[in-house]
């Protein structure tokens, strides 16, 4: 049986493609672009936002959007009927990072002729992952596939617990999703942090991330500090560093004066909850035990932060 699918979300573009299905893709998102063979899909969603403002002002843009009760991404209905999809993945986890359910199924009641099925995912930890690979692999009719890259991804991950299981000290960090204002990684991050073998300070699994006063950061003084913004690269997120770095604060923090500040791409990794959450946690086990560990992360998907850089 073959399918028509259209993909509103980043990680779903990528299970979707470890599933086997990537040439039955017949539409992206904007923000989809692994592997790279998708970016030959017509785009079906944009941003109301101006990404290329500073941290602060796309905070500022998103939380106005949000207090109006809209999507912060626009779906094109238009394009979707003529794409003529028989399945459309999108997620419900949070209206900041993909089109929201609202909005597709708005677009599919009024336009899209296909009567396709939605998949709605809802990732807030890994288990949730797995069980959307479950879902979208049911919906596509192969429950089998959806077992089978699950217990490859589920089986790397306790491969590197158990790497990591003996390890003494355990290091402490805190996972930076946002810069400005500052914001604490939630959800499935910290799970992965002690599948890595560290303690997540500030991060609490299962949850929402959280903003977070600096002073709180400083009461809890991290061995490590790694940054992760959402829908940064690590270009991008080092920019963005001076709005972090200019506090008087942050030279009071340990990891700072230890050298132990990485910029990760938060972007294809750490904000995508699909099968490269499995790199996530390498990119995390080589952060915290240097010279231990080495998947070949390093410069691709995350590297020291200099001082100075971008001032």
């Amino acid at each position: 049986m073959s399918h028509r699918i259209v993909s509103l979300i980043a990680s779903a573009t990528e299970i979707v493609c470890a599933l086997g299905f990537e040439r039955e893709l017949v539409g992206r998102s904007h923000e989809c672009d692994h592997p790279p063979g998708v970016a030959r899909l017509p785009t079906c969603s944009s941003s109301k936002v101006q990404v290329a403002a500073s941290s602060r002002a796309i905070d500022d843009q998103v939380q106005a959007i949000v207090r109006d009760g809209l999507s912060v991404y626009s779906v094109d209905p238009v394009l979707l009927d003529r794409l003529a999809p028989t399945v459309i993945v999108t997620q419900t986890q949070c209206e900041v990072c993909a089109v929201s359910l609202r909005d597709v199924e708005r677009a599919v009641c009024d336009l899209v002729r296909s009567h396709p099925a939605i998949v709605s995912l809802e990732p807030m930890a890994l288990a949730d992952v797995w069980s959307d690979i479950r879902a979208v692999a049911a919906a596509l009719g192969e429950p089998a596939r959806g077992e089978e890259l699950v217990a490859r991804l589920t089986g790397r991950l306790e491969v590197l617990r158990a790497a990591t299981s003996t390890l003494r000290p355990r290091p402490s960090i805190a996972c930076v999703e946002w810069i400005d204002p500052l914001m604490m990684t939630g959800n499935w991050v910290p799970e992965l942090v002690e599948c890595a073998g560290g303690v997540d300070s500030l991060g609490e699994a299962g949850k929402h991330s959280g903003h977070m006063d600096i002073d709180e950061l400083v009461a809890a003084d991290p061995d490590v500090i790694a940054i992760m913004p959402c829908g940064f690269d690590i270009e991008r997120a080092e920019r963005e560093m001076p709005a972090l770095t200019g506090r008087p604060e942050w030279r009071r923090l340990s990891a700072v004066r230890a050298g132990r500040v990485v910029i990760t791409d938060g972007n294809q990794y750490f904000n995508r909850p699909g099968p490269r959450v499995v790199e996530s946690a390498e990119i995390l086990a080589e952060c915290l035990h240097p010279g231990r560990f080495d998947f070949g992360h390093r410069a691709r998907g995350w590297r020291n932060w200099e001082p100075g850089r971008f001032r």
